[in-house]
Protein backbone atom coordinates (compact mmCIF):
# COMPACT_ATOMS: atom_id res chain seq x y z
CA UNK A 1 0.00 0.00 0.00
CA UNK A 2 2.76 2.45 0.93
CA UNK A 3 4.74 1.39 -2.15
CA UNK A 4 1.74 2.15 -4.36
CA UNK A 5 1.37 5.58 -2.76
CA UNK A 6 5.05 6.43 -3.26
CA UNK A 7 4.96 5.27 -6.91
CA UNK A 8 2.17 7.77 -7.56
CA UNK A 9 4.03 10.48 -5.66
CA UNK A 10 7.64 10.20 -6.83
CA UNK A 11 6.93 11.74 -10.23
CA UNK A 12 6.11 15.00 -8.45
CA UNK A 13 9.42 14.91 -6.58
CA UNK A 14 11.26 14.91 -9.92
CA UNK A 15 9.16 17.81 -11.15
CA UNK A 16 9.79 19.70 -7.92
CA UNK A 17 13.54 19.20 -8.24
CA UNK A 18 13.45 20.47 -11.81
CA UNK A 19 11.51 23.54 -10.71
CA UNK A 20 14.08 24.26 -7.99
CA UNK A 21 16.92 24.04 -10.51
CA UNK A 22 15.09 26.24 -13.01
CA UNK A 23 14.33 28.89 -10.42
CA UNK A 24 17.71 28.93 -8.69
CA UNK A 25 18.96 31.85 -10.75
CA UNK A 26 16.13 33.98 -9.41
CA UNK A 27 17.36 33.64 -5.83
CA UNK A 28 20.46 35.68 -6.68
CA UNK A 29 18.39 38.70 -7.66
CA UNK A 30 18.78 41.63 -5.31
CA UNK A 31 15.89 42.49 -3.00
CA UNK A 32 15.02 45.73 -1.31
CA UNK A 33 16.23 46.16 2.24
CA UNK A 34 12.66 47.11 3.07
CA UNK A 35 11.08 44.10 1.39
CA UNK A 36 9.08 41.64 3.50
CA UNK A 37 8.50 38.23 1.92
CA UNK A 38 5.57 36.32 3.41
CA UNK A 39 5.54 32.66 2.31
CA UNK A 40 2.41 30.74 3.26
CA UNK A 41 0.17 27.80 2.48
CA UNK A 42 -2.51 28.52 -0.07
CA UNK A 43 -5.15 27.56 2.50
CA UNK A 44 -4.52 30.78 4.47
CA UNK A 45 -4.32 33.11 1.45
CA UNK A 46 -7.52 35.03 2.22
CA UNK A 47 -6.66 35.62 5.88
CA UNK A 48 -3.06 36.55 5.13
CA UNK A 49 -4.11 38.99 2.39
CA UNK A 50 -6.22 40.82 4.95
CA UNK A 51 -3.36 41.00 7.46
CA UNK A 52 -0.92 42.06 4.75
CA UNK A 53 -3.20 44.96 3.83
CA UNK A 54 -3.25 46.16 7.41
CA UNK A 55 0.52 45.74 7.76
CA UNK A 56 1.09 47.79 4.59
CA UNK A 57 -1.21 50.51 5.89
CA UNK A 58 0.92 50.74 9.05
CA UNK A 59 4.32 50.31 7.34
CA UNK A 60 4.12 52.12 4.04
CA UNK A 61 7.90 52.03 3.59
CA UNK A 62 7.97 48.21 3.50
CA UNK A 63 7.48 46.47 0.15
CA UNK A 64 5.26 43.44 0.75
CA UNK A 65 5.75 40.29 -1.33
CA UNK A 66 3.21 37.48 -0.95
CA UNK A 67 4.25 33.94 -1.96
CA UNK A 68 1.74 31.09 -1.62
CA UNK A 69 1.93 27.41 -2.48
CA UNK A 70 2.09 23.90 -1.14
CA UNK A 71 3.72 23.97 2.29
CA UNK A 72 6.21 21.18 1.58
CA UNK A 73 7.15 22.66 -1.79
CA UNK A 74 7.74 26.04 -0.16
CA UNK A 75 9.81 24.43 2.59
CA UNK A 76 12.06 22.80 -0.02
CA UNK A 77 12.49 26.05 -1.91
CA UNK A 78 13.27 27.92 1.30
CA UNK A 79 15.79 25.34 2.53
CA UNK A 80 17.56 25.25 -0.84
CA UNK A 81 17.89 29.02 -1.02
CA UNK A 82 15.69 29.30 -4.09
CA UNK A 83 12.89 31.15 -2.30
CA UNK A 84 13.81 33.56 0.50
CA UNK A 85 11.10 33.95 3.15
CA UNK A 86 10.87 36.35 6.08
CA UNK A 87 7.82 34.49 7.39
CA UNK A 88 6.99 30.88 6.57
CA UNK A 89 3.49 29.59 7.44
CA UNK A 90 2.60 25.95 6.78
CA UNK A 91 -0.71 24.09 6.63
CA UNK A 92 0.92 21.50 8.90
CA UNK A 93 3.04 22.82 11.76
CA UNK A 94 5.02 19.58 11.58
CA UNK A 95 6.54 20.75 8.29
CA UNK A 96 8.57 23.22 10.34
CA UNK A 97 9.44 20.74 13.11
CA UNK A 98 10.33 17.82 10.83
CA UNK A 99 11.58 19.49 7.64
CA UNK A 100 12.94 22.97 8.36
CA UNK A 101 14.35 22.48 11.84
CA UNK A 102 16.61 19.54 10.81
CA UNK A 103 17.70 21.63 7.80
CA UNK A 104 18.88 24.39 10.14
CA UNK A 105 16.36 26.85 8.71
CA UNK A 106 14.14 27.28 11.77
CA UNK A 107 14.36 26.74 15.51
CA UNK A 108 10.77 27.28 16.65
CA UNK A 109 7.18 26.73 15.52
CA UNK A 110 4.19 28.83 16.54
CA UNK A 111 0.88 26.97 16.08
CA UNK A 112 -1.66 29.67 15.26
CA UNK A 113 -4.77 28.06 13.71
CA UNK A 114 -6.67 24.77 13.50
CA UNK A 115 -9.30 23.07 11.37
CA UNK A 116 -10.62 19.76 10.09
CA UNK A 117 -10.93 17.83 6.86
CA UNK A 118 -14.27 17.38 5.08
CA UNK A 119 -15.31 15.57 1.91
CA UNK A 120 -16.43 17.90 -0.91
CA UNK A 121 -18.45 17.17 -4.04
CA UNK A 122 -20.96 18.73 -6.45
CA UNK A 123 -24.62 17.95 -5.78
CA UNK A 124 -25.41 17.49 -9.49
CA UNK A 125 -22.67 14.87 -10.01
CA UNK A 126 -24.40 11.45 -10.32
CA UNK A 127 -21.29 9.71 -8.94
CA UNK A 128 -21.95 11.31 -5.54
CA UNK A 129 -25.44 9.90 -4.93
CA UNK A 130 -25.70 8.42 -1.45
CA UNK A 131 -22.64 10.14 0.01
CA UNK A 132 -24.55 12.25 2.55
CA UNK A 133 -26.76 11.21 5.44
CA UNK A 134 -30.06 13.00 5.93
CA UNK A 135 -29.77 16.64 6.86
CA UNK A 136 -29.92 20.14 5.45
CA UNK A 137 -26.81 21.71 3.96
CA UNK A 138 -26.67 25.25 5.34
CA UNK A 139 -23.09 26.02 6.34
CA UNK A 140 -21.84 26.77 8.84
CA UNK A 141 -24.88 25.96 11.01
CA UNK A 142 -25.89 22.69 9.35
CA UNK A 143 -23.51 20.24 7.65
CA UNK A 144 -24.76 16.69 6.97
CA UNK A 145 -22.71 13.77 8.17
CA UNK A 146 -21.27 11.36 5.63
CA UNK A 147 -23.50 8.33 5.11
CA UNK A 148 -22.65 5.26 7.19
CA UNK A 149 -21.19 3.51 4.11
CA UNK A 150 -19.77 6.65 2.45
CA UNK A 151 -16.49 5.01 1.49
CA UNK A 152 -18.38 2.53 -0.73
CA UNK A 153 -19.54 5.45 -2.88
CA UNK A 154 -15.90 6.41 -3.43
CA UNK A 155 -15.09 2.86 -4.52
CA UNK A 156 -17.70 2.76 -7.31
CA UNK A 157 -16.36 2.32 -10.87
CA UNK A 158 -15.40 5.59 -12.52
CA UNK A 159 -15.24 7.65 -9.32
CA UNK A 160 -12.23 9.98 -9.17
CA UNK A 161 -10.82 11.50 -5.98
CA UNK A 162 -8.64 14.57 -6.42
CA UNK A 163 -5.58 15.09 -4.26
CA UNK A 164 -2.70 17.53 -4.29
CA UNK A 165 0.73 15.96 -4.49
CA UNK A 166 1.69 14.39 -1.13
CA UNK A 167 5.36 15.31 -1.60
CA UNK A 168 4.41 18.95 -2.07
CA UNK A 169 1.38 19.69 0.08
CA UNK A 170 -0.08 18.56 3.44
CA UNK A 171 -3.60 18.22 2.06
CA UNK A 172 -2.18 15.56 -0.26
CA UNK A 173 -0.60 13.47 2.46
CA UNK A 174 -3.58 14.03 4.74
CA UNK A 175 -5.79 12.41 2.10
CA UNK A 176 -3.68 9.26 2.36
CA UNK A 177 -3.80 9.43 6.17
CA UNK A 178 -7.61 9.57 6.00
CA UNK A 179 -7.61 6.48 3.79
CA UNK A 180 -5.48 4.59 6.31
CA UNK A 181 -7.64 5.69 9.25
CA UNK A 182 -10.81 4.80 7.33
CA UNK A 183 -9.50 1.26 6.87
CA UNK A 184 -8.77 0.97 10.59
CA UNK A 185 -12.06 2.60 11.66
CA UNK A 186 -14.28 0.34 9.54
CA UNK A 187 -11.98 -2.70 9.77
CA UNK A 188 -12.11 -3.33 6.01
CA UNK A 189 -8.99 -5.10 4.70
CA UNK A 190 -7.11 -3.29 1.90
CA UNK A 191 -9.58 -0.39 1.97
CA UNK A 192 -6.86 2.29 2.01
CA UNK A 193 -5.22 0.90 -1.09
CA UNK A 194 -8.57 0.45 -2.83
CA UNK A 195 -9.38 4.12 -2.22
CA UNK A 196 -5.94 5.13 -3.40
CA UNK A 197 -6.63 3.44 -6.73
CA UNK A 198 -9.27 6.12 -7.35
CA UNK A 199 -6.93 9.07 -6.68
CA UNK A 200 -5.88 11.49 -9.40
CA UNK A 201 -3.05 13.85 -8.48
CA UNK A 202 -3.95 17.45 -9.28
CA UNK A 203 -1.46 19.22 -11.54
CA UNK A 204 -0.13 22.73 -11.16
CA UNK A 205 -2.54 25.60 -11.80
CA UNK A 206 -2.63 26.68 -15.42
CA UNK A 207 -2.13 30.21 -16.68
CA UNK A 208 -5.68 30.58 -18.00
CA UNK A 209 -8.28 31.23 -15.27
CA UNK A 210 -10.70 28.37 -14.85
CA UNK A 211 -8.69 26.04 -17.07
CA UNK A 212 -7.61 23.64 -14.33
CA UNK A 213 -9.35 20.45 -13.18
CA UNK A 214 -12.88 21.09 -11.90
CA UNK A 215 -14.82 19.37 -9.13
CA UNK A 216 -17.88 17.64 -10.59
CA UNK A 217 -16.35 17.55 -14.08
CA UNK A 218 -12.77 16.29 -13.93
CA UNK A 219 -13.10 14.59 -10.54
CA UNK A 220 -15.93 13.71 -8.15
CA UNK A 221 -14.61 14.11 -4.61
CA UNK A 222 -11.95 16.00 -2.72
CA UNK A 223 -10.81 15.91 0.90
CA UNK A 224 -10.38 19.57 1.76
CA UNK A 225 -10.07 21.92 4.73
CA UNK A 226 -13.51 22.88 5.98
CA UNK A 227 -12.95 26.64 5.76
CA UNK A 228 -11.86 26.27 2.12
CA UNK A 229 -14.95 24.18 1.37
CA UNK A 230 -17.18 26.74 3.09
CA UNK A 231 -15.70 29.52 0.95
CA UNK A 232 -16.32 27.50 -2.23
CA UNK A 233 -19.92 26.81 -1.18
CA UNK A 234 -20.57 30.56 -0.95
CA UNK A 235 -19.76 31.00 -4.63
CA UNK A 236 -21.33 27.83 -6.04
CA UNK A 237 -24.88 26.79 -5.04
CA UNK A 238 -24.16 23.19 -6.14
CA UNK A 239 -21.05 22.81 -4.00
CA UNK A 240 -21.51 20.47 -1.04
CA UNK A 241 -19.44 18.81 1.63
CA UNK A 242 -20.07 16.30 4.39
CA UNK A 243 -18.59 15.88 7.84
CA UNK A 244 -16.55 12.76 8.57
CA UNK A 245 -16.37 10.97 11.94
CA UNK A 246 -13.90 12.66 14.28
CA UNK A 247 -11.69 9.55 14.08
CA UNK A 248 -11.17 10.42 10.42
CA UNK A 249 -11.36 14.21 10.03
CA UNK A 250 -8.08 14.95 11.87
CA UNK A 251 -9.69 17.50 14.17
CA UNK A 252 -9.71 16.14 17.72
CA UNK A 253 -6.85 15.88 20.21
CA UNK A 254 -8.73 13.14 22.04
CA UNK A 255 -8.27 10.96 18.95
CA UNK A 256 -4.48 11.35 18.87
CA UNK A 257 -3.85 7.71 19.86
CA UNK A 258 -6.00 6.56 16.93
CA UNK A 259 -4.51 9.09 14.48
CA UNK A 260 -0.98 7.98 15.40
CA UNK A 261 -1.32 4.71 13.49
CA UNK A 262 -1.38 6.61 10.18
CA UNK A 263 1.73 8.25 8.75
CA UNK A 264 3.43 9.10 5.47
CA UNK A 265 7.07 9.27 4.43
CA UNK A 266 8.13 12.15 2.19
CA UNK A 267 11.54 13.41 1.04
CA UNK A 268 13.32 15.67 3.50
CA UNK A 269 14.60 19.14 2.57
CA UNK A 270 17.87 19.20 4.53
CA UNK A 271 21.07 19.61 2.44
CA UNK A 272 23.01 16.45 1.68
CA UNK A 273 21.88 12.95 0.70
CA UNK A 274 18.14 12.58 0.18
CA UNK A 275 16.42 11.14 3.24
CA UNK A 276 12.80 10.27 3.87
CA UNK A 277 10.96 11.98 6.71
CA UNK A 278 8.04 10.29 8.47
CA UNK A 279 5.09 12.56 9.25
CA UNK A 280 2.46 11.16 11.63
CA UNK A 281 -1.23 12.01 11.44
CA UNK A 282 -2.18 14.71 13.94
CA UNK A 283 -5.07 17.16 14.27
CA UNK A 284 -5.02 19.74 11.47
CA UNK A 285 -3.09 22.80 12.65
CA UNK A 286 -1.21 25.60 10.90
CA UNK A 287 2.19 26.74 12.11
CA UNK A 288 4.61 29.55 11.35
CA UNK A 289 8.18 30.60 11.96
CA UNK A 290 10.57 33.39 11.08
CA UNK A 291 13.43 31.60 9.30
CA UNK A 292 16.90 32.11 10.69
CA UNK A 293 18.13 33.59 7.40
CA UNK A 294 15.36 36.20 7.19
CA UNK A 295 16.89 39.49 6.06
CA UNK A 296 14.11 41.52 7.60
CA UNK A 297 13.73 40.10 11.09
CA UNK A 298 12.38 43.28 12.64
CA UNK A 299 9.50 43.68 10.19
CA UNK A 300 8.89 39.93 10.24
CA UNK A 301 8.33 40.14 14.00
CA UNK A 302 6.00 43.11 13.43
CA UNK A 303 3.98 41.10 10.91
CA UNK A 304 3.70 38.01 13.11
CA UNK A 305 2.73 40.21 16.05
CA UNK A 306 -0.11 41.64 13.95
CA UNK A 307 -1.17 38.15 12.85
CA UNK A 308 -1.24 36.84 16.43
CA UNK A 309 -3.09 39.90 17.69
CA UNK A 310 -6.69 41.12 17.24
CA UNK A 311 -6.21 41.95 13.55
CA UNK A 312 -5.02 38.47 12.69
CA UNK A 313 -7.64 36.82 14.87
CA UNK A 314 -10.35 38.78 13.05
CA UNK A 315 -8.91 37.87 9.62
CA UNK A 316 -8.76 34.18 10.49
CA UNK A 317 -12.22 34.21 12.06
CA UNK A 318 -13.65 35.78 8.89
CA UNK A 319 -11.78 33.66 6.35
CA UNK A 320 -10.58 30.59 8.24
CA UNK A 321 -8.92 28.52 9.51
CA UNK A 322 -9.98 28.88 13.16
CA UNK A 323 -7.49 31.00 15.12
CA UNK A 324 -5.78 29.57 18.20
CA UNK A 325 -5.67 32.39 20.74
CA UNK A 326 -3.21 32.60 22.32
CA UNK A 327 -1.05 30.73 19.85
CA UNK A 328 0.88 27.67 21.03
CA UNK A 329 4.59 26.92 21.18
CA UNK A 330 6.43 23.99 22.72
CA UNK A 331 8.41 24.50 25.91
CA UNK A 332 11.59 23.57 24.02
CA UNK A 333 10.90 26.18 21.34
CA UNK A 334 9.80 29.01 23.62
CA UNK A 335 13.34 30.35 24.34
CA UNK A 336 13.89 30.75 20.58
CA UNK A 337 10.73 32.83 20.03
CA UNK A 338 11.57 36.54 19.61
CA UNK A 339 10.95 38.38 22.93
CA UNK A 340 8.37 40.67 21.30
CA UNK A 341 6.22 37.64 20.41
CA UNK A 342 6.43 35.69 23.67
CA UNK A 343 3.49 37.53 25.33
CA UNK A 344 1.30 36.37 22.42
CA UNK A 345 1.99 32.63 22.85
CA UNK A 346 1.61 30.03 25.55
CA UNK A 347 3.72 26.94 26.06
CA UNK A 348 2.00 23.65 25.26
Amino acid sequence: MIRRFEQIARAGLLMGAAAIAADHALSAASRSAGELIVCHAGSVSAAFAQVEQQFTAQHGDVAMKDVSGGSVALAARLASGVQPCDIYAAADYQDIDLLLEPAGVADYTIVFAKGRMVLAYIATDPHTNGIAAAGEFKPPASIPQAAADWYKVLLAPGVRISSSHPFLDPSGYRTYMIFRLTQAHYNVPNLANALLEHVTIAGAARAEPGSGPTLGKDYDFQFIYEHSAAAAAKTNPSYRYVSLPDRLDLSTNAQNPFYAQAFVSIPGVAPGPLTMVTIPATPVAWGLTIPKQSRNQENAVEFVSLLLGPAGTAALTTNGPTPITPALVSAAHLPHVPPRLRPKVVSK
